[in-house]
């Protein structure tokens, strides 16, 4: 069996009537060059029965330990059913792309039955467009955004025909412990907890950490100074309810990349530059723009290269200042690369695994006390309380060439993440063949028009282009008259 790690029991511990702790999908497939020129649900089972030997969170079942003594553990099982797993719908006519994301929504906001593996897919048919959609579930506990890019690899093809090599033997169903020896185990754990605390402490620098950025660090150990950024409270940061709202949409990335190139910045903040420009005019429509920037917090993969293929959690979280109260473009862009320099520096002086190794040493029944305890507070917090960030701008590199499921091409790729008390608004995009492809939650009631701000989002692109500075033009040489015969002689 496998243990889960302490981050990776906080988004199980975190779950709530209002909370859920899975992320996902929504992928649009083209069928038409399928031989039956459709994707039915049978098609989507063979494919994912085809390789159930690569994909291990598909075949783990939840161990939980007696009164949260310790961690759950994953065991493998060979006992569960494609057909509850893989479930087909259809949308009713025309099937526009509200009605696909309102579909999506609703699937998004059921939590996963946690006596099965924690995943679950969606074959939607009905859309205008003529394609099927794909909606995927998995829980977080299971996978971060790198290990989910690790099991993208792995469901999708690069080419219409699959070309998957057999098992060379099927995996079998571990035996699970029964609760006297996981109680045995657990007080194991606890009796190093006191060991692991130690360790971890040492590590972090000799100095306090202040969230912000003016001088960077001092990478010599000293007390981390920085500016004061204070998330102001706007009206998605607030308890959320168990209702989502879902929007989508992509960007053409060699539109991005021109920009990055004109500013001299990076992906990412071209990325949040969007994101900046389209929050500033969602927030002017709705009469409540901040005169200081609101705090975006962007999650940062710390798996290794040696830890590639063993899923789980292995990420870390920088916050930088998001200049929404900037009314100009130009300006804004140059802000947000500064920040996230700044951000960057500050986040490299620190432990790479530091939220990994937190969870670790604290106690698990605590923690998951602590976690339950955190959410309930965290919905009563006055409209004046504070809060560390207003909102998640996640980014996952993907392959930048064709991909297939079942012989169908995927035309788009749209992360389906979550949202909690205080911070009830979600952008997920995910670089995928040529593209940035965006999905937005939010709570249903706390941001009503979703769709107007994946609009905005797309509409930025245009306006950072127009904005970019222009590369200098070289002066032209002067071309020199031929001499005379005169002069020449």
């Amino acid at each position: 069996m496998r243990q889960l790690t302490g981050l990776d029991a906080a988004f199980l511990n975190m779950e709530t009537g209002r909370f859920t702790g899975h992320v996902g999908g929504l992928v649009l497939l083209d069928p038409s060059d399928t031989p039956s020129g459709t994707v039915t649900v049978d098609d989507i089972r063979r494919s994912i029965e085809a390789r159930l030997h690569l994909l291990e969170p598909f075949r783990w079942r939840l161990v939980q330990v007696p009164f949260d003594l310790d961690y759950p553990y994953w065991a493998e099982t060979e006992d569960f059913d494609l057909e509850f797993h893989i479930r087909e719908l259809a949308l009713p006519a025309p099937g526009t792309r509200e009605q696909l994301a309102e579909q999506v929504a609703r699937i998004t906001a059921r939590p996963l039955d946690r006596s099965r593996p924690l995943w679950e897919m969606y074959v939607i048919h009905g859309l205008e467009s003529g394609l099927v959609g794909l909606q995927t579930k998995i829980h977080h506990a299971a996978v971060d955004g790198a290990s989910g890019s690790e099991i993208l690899s792995v469901l999708f093809d690069l080419q219409p025909e699959p070309n998957i090599a057999p098992p060379s033997e099927r995996w079998k169903s571990e035996k699970v412990p029964g609760d006297v020896e996981l109680v045995g185990r657990a007080l194991t754990h606890l009796a190093t907890q006191p060991l692991q605390a130690m360790w971890t402490l040492r590590r972090l620098p000799g100095g306090v950490l202040k969230i912000g950025a003016s001088q960077a660090s001092n990478r010599d150990g000293g007390v981390l100074e920085s500016l004061d950024i204070r998330a102001p409270r706007v009206s998605f940061n607030a308890a959320v309810t168990p209702h989502r709202r879902f929007a989508f949409g992509s960007v053409d990335l060699n539109k991005v990349k021109g920009i990055k190139r004109a500013f001299g910045a990076t992906v990412n903040d071209v990325v949040l530059a969007m994101c900046a420009g389209a929050l500033r005019r969602w927030l002017l429509d709705h009469g409540e723009l901040p005169d200081q920037p609101l705090v975006v917090a962007v999650p940062v993969s710390v798996r290794t290269e040696e830890e590639k293929g063993t899923y789980g959690n292995k990420v870390s979280v920088m916050m930088a200042p998001l200049p929404t109260n900037e009314s100009h473009p130009r300006l804004r862009m140059e802000l947000i690369s500064e920040a996230m320099k700044g951000a960057k520096d500050r986040h490299g002086a620190l432990p790479a695994t530091l939220m990994q190794d937190i969870g670790q040493f604290m106690p698990p029944a605590l923690a998951a006390r602590a976690a339950r305890v955190g959410t309930r507070l965290m919905s009563q917090v006055s409209d004046s309380g504070p809060i560390p960030f207003n909102l998640l701008v996640s980014n996952v590199p993907g392959p930048q060439h064709p991909l297939y499921v079942a012989g169908a091409r995927v035309t788009a790729h749209h992360i389906v993440s979550g949202i909690g008390d205080g911070q009830g608004l979600n952008i997920s995009l995910l670089g995928l063949d040529g593209r940035l492809d965006f999905g937005l939650v939010g709570d249903r009631e706390l941001v009503p028009d979703l769709w107007k701000l994946m609009d905005y989002i797309a509409e930025e692109a245009d306006v950072l282009a127009k904005a970019a500075p222009r590369p200098a033009k070289r002066p032209r040489a002067r071309s020199r008259k031929p001499a005379s015969s005169k002069n020449s002689r």
